[in-house]
């Protein structure tokens, strides 16, 4: 028999390095929204709004064109078009030309953006390459620039004049034309822009921000001397104010204040209203960016109201005999707007919907709770209309977890003894950690909310459960005390699988972050694809993803000394790349690397793994493959008597893992 061998050869010539802007056009959906252009737009407004964010712009001027580019024009102080003093071109040029090029990395006192939304590095020069023409104007010194670009390439090189009497002294002009072939749509939705425009205009109290659409000759100008407070009664439209509205703002002032936990100037201003009824309205911004995945300073927001909350209720001693509240009792009914101050913002993504600075959460909550008790105590007949409608809340969620709880049969196994249970019977908050290792369970078990988070520790590697049959499944310990614990039993994916005893929304799997680790995580996973597949299909699996790493940083600039984590080398890399650019030397951070679960505290476990609000877990879904197909790759992965096939798929598709993956 002859085995035929592929025509693809492997060999050094196979490694392509992609350059410049190239990564951007193979790959635009990892660098922005591919829906329509509006996001390539908005990282030009954004560049125009963190001018007048630093006080150097009042005016912002975007303009819709008949032939289908749009030109957003500010009077800031201009992008600097000198020669860069290591690259030796024009400043201009490289912001437009070079991914992770910018002014916004540069956060020590008296940079250039002490804080701005913009801190990848690749927002201009993303819209530079997704657009088939992208011409820049810049006035400055006395001086007006100019040059081009199509599809990301320098076509019309730098030309510099003296500006003549009545020109605009200082400030840039981008006007691009958005490559439809990146792109789902070629139409910009002008509700959208609209509302972007307008959230600005807000956030930038005294700022003129102005929309002219040529093709339908209209104009529209924001301006807001008000601010947050107008614009949360407009959206709310009209509903009712349960209390008045609880607004403020607070920034750290030195590092030689009690803030000295942040940077000077970090902060967050808000409004915040409740209402019984009616239409809800939440935004929050960091630097002026919209944030509509919310993140961590939405989380310190709650948790800052929640605890202001709390604190006059028990004051006041107006809780109930056996209700207890939780924060989303206090958030049920508030309508907010958020706009955060963040020195060194870390966004989920380059398109920057979710904050996942981890300091944000206390931030944002050291800051409003205060304020919040002292508000509510100087306003005691306000403070106890809210308790009401809080402690309501409470009760009505109390009694739906009760009717959940009498519909569970009376006939549940015994749980296992090394479960370490939560508090709650609310199924959509309850999460079950599945933890490799006795060591890893006693840290995960102090340093978890005993309220909805439960432990089960794991001895050892779990059976590979792929080839067992059903009735032979809780002959293993290990599988047996899976099943009880989350109160589902074993089943085929088309089987009518009672699902009511369930006891965890959440099930999530959390190993050490290494090849072993791993390994676990395949077992389990295996578990659950064939003995409990509707618990993967109804979205109840996740991986939780601890560090690799820990980065000791030092004071730099405005930053004080933090700790930061890294899930892997990757991570790592980019932290020490940002560090350096930070002006920190090679020998000023210390790196640890977590050898197991076990060597984590319990409150770096929780920080960094096992906090809602700060951790990352991923959801475990059916891939693209139709299920026979799937049994058949996992046979192939999981079966005993399938080492050759492995073997050759290994030697096949080995060097595509990485890609795969």
């Amino acid at each position: 028999m002859s085995t035929k061998k592929p025509n693809a050869a492997y060999s050094e010539a196979s490694i392509k390095v992609l350059k410049g802007l190239e990564p951007v056009k193979q790959r635009p959906g990892m660098y922005t929204r591919t829906e329509n252009a509006l996001h390539i737009i908005q990282e030009v407004i954004d560049n125009a709004s963190d001018e007048a964010l630093g006080g150097y712009g009042r005016q912002i001027v975007v303009t819709l064109h008949a032939d289908q580019s749009v030109s957003v024009e500010d009077d800031g102080r201009g992008i600097p078009f000198g020669l860069h003093p290591e690259e030796g071109v024009p400043v201009v040029e490289i912001v437009f030309t070079r991914l992770h090029a910018g002014g916004k990395f540069d956060k020590a006192a008296g940079g250039a953006y002490t804080f701005s939304g913009g801190l990848h590095g690749v927002g201009v020069s993303v819209t530079n390459a997704l657009s088939t023409r992208l011409d820049v104007t810049v006035w400055r010194d006395g001086k007006v620039a100019e040059l081009g670009f199509a599809n990301g390439d320098l076509v019309r090189p730098l030309t510099v004049r003296a500006a003549t009497r009545g020109e605009k002294k200082s400030g840039t002009r981008v006007t691009a034309w958005a490559n439809p072939q990146y792109f789902d749509s070629p139409n910009l939705p002008l509700g959208e822009l609209q509302r972007l425009l307008r959230s600005k205009a807000v956030l930038l109290p005294g700022v003129e921000v102005t929309l002219v659409n040529e093709k339908s000759g209209e104009q529209q100008t924001w301006k807001y001397e008000d601010g947050l407070r107008g614009y949360l009664l407009e959206g709310m439209s009209g509903a009712e104010l349960l209390i008045p509205l609880f607004e403020g703002e607070r920034y750290a002032e030195n590092t030689r204040s009690n803030d000295d936990t942040f940077a000077e100037g970090e902060g967050a201003s808000w409004v915040v209203a409740w209402s019984e009824e009616g239409s809800l309205m939440r935004e929050s911004y960091v630097n002026l960016i919209p944030t509509p995945a919310g993140g961590t300073h939405e989380s310190g927001l709650r948790d800052g109201l929640f605890q202001a909350v709390k604190s006059f209720v028990e004051m006041h001693n107006l809780q109930p005999k056996g209700v207890k509240l939780l924060a989303e009792d206090v958030f049920a009914r508030v309508s907010f707007v958020l706009s955060a101050k963040v020195l060194d913002p870390q966004f989920q993504g380059q398109i920057k919907e979710r904050l996942n600075s981890r300091d944000a959460v206390k931030l944002v909550s050291s800051f409003t709770r205060p304020a919040l008790e002292l508000w509510l105590n100087q306003h005691v007949e306000h403070g106890k209309k809210l308790a009401d409608l809080v402690i309501k809340q409470a009760q009505a969620r109390t009694r739906a977890g009760q009717k959940v709880e009498k519909r569970k049969s009376s006939g549940v196994a015994v749980l296992p003894g090394k479960l370490t249970d939560c508090e709650s019977t609310d199924i959509k908050r309850n999460e079950l950690f599945l933890v490799e290792g006795d060591s890893a369970g006693g840290s995960a078990k102090m340093g978890r909310d005993k309220s909805f988070q439960a432990i089960l520790p794991l001895r050892g590697k779990v059976l590979n459960t792929w080839e067992t049959e059903r009735d032979r499944l809780f002959a293993n310990n290990e599988v047996h005390d899976i099943s009880v614990a989350i109160g589902v039993d074993p089943h085929n994916p088309d089987d009518t699988v009672d699902l009511s005893n369930l006891r965890y929304g959440k099930i999530c799997i959390l190993s050490d972050a290494d090849v072993d680790g791993s390994h676990i995580q395949v077992l389990l996973l295996t578990l659950f694809f064939r003995h409990f597949p509707q618990l993967i299909e109804l979205g109840h699996v996740h991986i939780a993803r601890p560090p690799l790493f820990r980065v000791d940083a030092p004071a730099r600039g405005k930053k004080p000394a933090q700790k930061l984590y890294a899930l892997d080398a990757g991570e790592l890399d980019a932290i020490l790349d940002k560090l350096r650019k930070d002006g920190v030397r090679d020998t000023q951070w210390a790196i640890s690397r977590f050898k197991g679960l076990g060597e984590m505290n319990a409150e770096q476990l929780w920080d960094t793994t096992m906090n809602p609000d700060t951790r990352r877990l991923s959801p475990v879904a059916l891939g693209e493959l139709d299920y026979d197909m799937t049994v058949a790759r996992m046979t192939m992965l999981m079966g005993k008597g399938e080492a050759a096939s492995r073997r050759s798929w290994l030697e096949e598709k080995g060097n595509d893992v990485e890609a795969d993956i």
